[in-house]
């Protein structure tokens, strides 16, 4: 009978390291003793720490794409509440792990992209499959008449991403949810506010 696969087991270990010490302070030994497992059985499922990573940063993005369809598809709520419960679930779960994690996605693009072209490919693919929904949701938020559209949808959609990314990293070297709570008022008061 062949041994179970440690697979899954390591690349949740993985995402726990490299929340903890990052892309580059993240030894594939790290990995395998966080996941209970021999050195050996991450070579043999992986073939470089950067390969690793593509995949903990797929996994890590597709339980993002959970989240942003859970805010951004809710029919019950308005296009721009739809927007800011996108951000009031992120706060929810930013909360519940002290504000001292933020978000892998952000994380590797300061650390990992400049090093790693594999990397950086695949985060600016995500950062333009991300910005679909938001975009989208803008556009009808815009044709609702509850934001202004003196922006094209796709260019908030990218502001929106990129200013929270800023707000996080912040938040995390604060430790306190003051950034996130500070973009969210000014957001939503300015860019996203309510035509009068």
């Amino acid at each position: 009978m062949p041994k179970p696969s440690l697979r899954d087991t390591i690349l949740d270990a993985g995402l726990k390291a490299m929340f903890r010490t990052g892309y580059h302070g993240t030894s594939v030994r790290d990995v395998a003793a966080v996941a209970g497992a021999p050195v050996g059985s991450f070579t043999n499922h992986f073939r470089s720490k950067e390969v690793f990573a593509s995949e903990v940063l797929e996994r890590y993005f597709a339980n993002t794409r959970l989240l942003v369809a859970q805010a951004l598809d809710d029919a019950t709520l308005t296009p721009r509440a739809r927007l800011k419960r996108y951000l009031d679930i992120i706060t929810g779960r930013l909360e519940a792990d002290g504000y001292a994690r933020g978000c892998l996605i952000g994380d590797l693009s300061l650390e990992a992209s400049g090093s790693s072209e594999l990397l950086r490919g695949q985060l600016e693919a995500i950062f333009a499959e991300w910005r679909v929904p938001f975009a989208a949701c803008i556009r009808e938020a815009q044709e609702a008449k509850e934001i202004a559209s003196d922006f094209d949808p796709g260019d908030l959609a990218e502001f929106l991403l990129a200013s929270w990314q800023g707000a996080m990293l912040r938040m995390k070297v604060e430790r306190s949810p003051a950034a996130l709570e500070r973009f969210k008022t000014i957001a939503f008061q300015t860019v996203f506010k309510e035509p009068s």
